[in-house]
C-alpha cells in the first residue's frame, strides 16, 4: 500500500525537480536548477551553463583558458547562463505565458535573476540554497517591500528525499 505519509508536498515535488534539472548543469562551480510552474504544472525548465552552442566548462575542463572555474575569478564574467534565465528562455522560445507563475530554484536568484523573474510576471520565488547578503540583500529586500516578488527558502524533508532516492535507485513501475 501506497503510504501517503511520505507523499511530497507540491512545494517539495517542484523543488525536487529543480533539483533534478541541476543535474544537467554544465557549470564547473556548482550547479542550479530552475523549475517554472503555473497552476501546479511544469511550464519550463533551466539549467545553468555555457550560452547554447558553446564549450561546456565541464566537457573543456575549464571556464576559460587558465581558469578551472568561474568562481575563481574576480574579474573575468561567469559564461554561464544562470538556471533561472535559461527557464524563462525556454517558456519565450515555446511561446509559453510566465504571467502569475511560480519559480523553484535550487539557489536564490542573483539580482540580475531577481529583475528578470519580476519582469517575466513570476511573484512568487522558492528556493533551497541563501546567496544574496549585504547591499544585495538590501536591494531584495526592497523588491519584497515594493510587493514585486515574494521569496521562501523551503528543504525538502528527510523522509520524502529517502523515498525520491529509493524512486530514483530502483524500479518502480512494477506490480507489489
Amino acid at each position: 500500500m501506497y503510504e501517503t505519509s511520505a507523499r511530497p508536498t507540491w512545494d517539495e515535488y517542484f523543488m525536487m525537480l529543480a533539483k533534478l534539472a541541476a543535474t544537467r548543469s554544465t557549470c564547473l562551480a556548482f550547479p542550479v536548477g530552475a523549475v517554472i510552474v503555473k497552476d501546479k504544472q511544469v511550464v519550463a525548465t533551466g539549467y545553468n551553463g555555457s550560452p547554447s552552442g558553446t564549450a561546456h566548462c565541464i566537457s573543456q575542463g575549464f571556464c576559460y583558458p587558465g581558469l578551472e572555474s568561474c568562481d575563481a575569478s574576480s574579474t573575468l564574467p561567469s559564461r554561464a547562463v544562470h538556471a533561472e534565465a535559461n527557464a524563462i528562455a525556454q517558456a519565450a522560445k515555446h511561446g509559453i505565458s510566465t504571467e502569475g507563475a511560480t519559480i523553484y530554484v535550487t539557489l536564490e536568484p542573483c539580482l540580475s535573476c531577481l529583475k528578470l523573474i519580476i519582469s517575466a510576471g513570476i511573484h512568487e520565488v522558492f528556493y533551497e540554497t541563501t546567496f544574496n547578503n549585504g547591499n544585495n540583500a538590501i536591494v531584495r529586500d526592497s523588491f519584497i517591500k515594493d510587493g514585486l516578488v515574494t521569496l521562501k527558502q523551503i528543504h525538502i524533508s528527510e523522509a520524502t528525499a529517502q523515498k525520491a532516492a529509493n524512486f530514483l535507485l530502483n524500479p518502480i513501475s512494477i506490480k507489489r
